[in-house]
């Protein structure tokens, strides 16, 4: 097949869709399929595919996101030269609607994938009210694919209660050799303060509001009720870390970590804490049990399907603030339980990425099969 993958973030860029979009299209490639992928940012030597990067201004509060812009012109353009068989539209901002336009004038199917609940960030970003409004933008814009995929039943059931038509879900992998307890670091730990008796808590994400950060300092303020010597430690970059940083000078920053390092700090860690409640998977959780880590989490996306509470990791009724900080306080307890977390390392055996990436390539294929097209 000849696959053309539209998305406005990418490696460089660091954040679970990136990379999820970078390993996609390089086992697709792998597979023996052409891969272009029209982007909003040029190679660094981080992705060997080929791409066609488009103008792009950066995302208001995210200045390391940025927004593609593509005409239709440049859109067809593109589509002639490359030749594609199938489109995969990955984010839903104007550079993919010109690319769903394009595609409709050349025949071609397009499948689009829902990967961000940006529409829950508004009222985070003081613009309450218009999540309904941006529902039904998304609602036309995925209505007009031959198939939308998203990562969890949760949010495909989310997606089918605002009308979107042909709902899939494409799970998410992981790399269990990267990601690997047996990465544990002494120095690293000594840099934060750490002995091998001391509990580590740690979080991987963005330094955003739409994390739940306040409930995060205050799920770690619980966790030293029970070990007052543990440690803080975030990994990750975003709009909030300056404040963070001002606010809560007794944890560790450890910026934006990729790689090899990345997979350092997961597993030098001990009890991962993630409290966020606007994901559509949540593959931080996923490489954290393939370090060695238990997570504590809400009952949703990746933790429901992933974790067994008190068996290799802790979860809470989803939103409940109250039930998430009990969940805490059993972990503080519990952070260096070796059978909880030879579970959470077992689990993610079972969610490598060549499963994910033959769904995918059997979901194009289907789109391309499609007597509707």
């Amino acid at each position: 097949m000849r696959i053309l993958i539209v998305t406005d973030t990418f490696p460089p860029d660091i954040n679970g869709v990136a990379r999820t979009l970078n390993t996609l299209g390089e086992g697709l490639e792998s597979r023996g399929h052409a891969v272009l992928v029209v982007t909003t940012v040029g190679t660094t030597g981080s992705s060997g595919l080929k791409r066609n990067v488009m103008h792009s201004v950066p995302l208001p509060g995210y200045p390391g996101l940025r927004f593609g812009f593509a005409s239709l012109r440049q859109m067809l353009e593109v589509l002639d030269d490359f030749r594609p068989e199938v489109l995969y539209v990955a984010t839903e901002g104007l550079m993919g609607i010109a690319a769903i336009r394009a595609a409709g004038k050349r025949g071609l199917p397009v499948v689009s994938g829902f990967h961000t609940n940006f529409q829950t960030y508004l009222e985070d970003y003081h613009l309450p009210g218009l999540e309904s409004l941006a529902q039904g933008v998304l609602r036309g814009i995925h209505n007009r694919t031959a198939r939308t995929l998203t990562p969890s039943a949760d949010t495909a059931h989310m997606l089918e209660s605002w009308g979107i038509q042909n709902v899939g879900v494409m799970g998410r992998g992981v790399d269990t050799d990267t990601f690997n307890p047996e990465r544990r670091s002494t120095s690293l730990r000594q840099s934060w303060g750490a002995e091998d008796s001391t509990p580590v808590a740690i979080y991987v994400g963005r330094i955003a509001v739409e994390k739940n950060l306040d409930l995060l300092v205050r799920a770690f303020a619980t966790f030293r009720e029970a070990r007052p010597d543990a440690r803080m430690v975030f990994v990750g970059d975003g709009p909030r870390l300056t404040a963070l940083q001002e606010e809560h000078p007794e944890f560790h920053y450890a910026g934006a970590r990729t790689g090899e390092d990345l997979a350092a700090h997961y597993a030098s860690g001990d009890v991962f804490l993630f409290p966020s409640i606007t994901e559509t998977f949540g593959n931080v959780v996923l490489e954290a049990m393939s370090s060695g880590l238990g997570v504590v989490a809400f009952d949703y996306a990746a933790p429901r399907l992933l974790i067994r509470s008190g068996q290799n990791g802790w979860v809470a009724p989803f939103a409940e603030e109250a039930a998430f900080l009990d969940q805490v306080s059993l972990a503080a307890t519990s952070w260096n339980d070796h059978a909880i977390r030879h579970a959470a390392r077992q689990s993610a055996f079972d969610l490598g990425w060549a499963r994910v990436i033959e769904q995918f390539e059997q979901e194009l294929r289907a789109v391309m099969q499609s007597p509707a097209l």
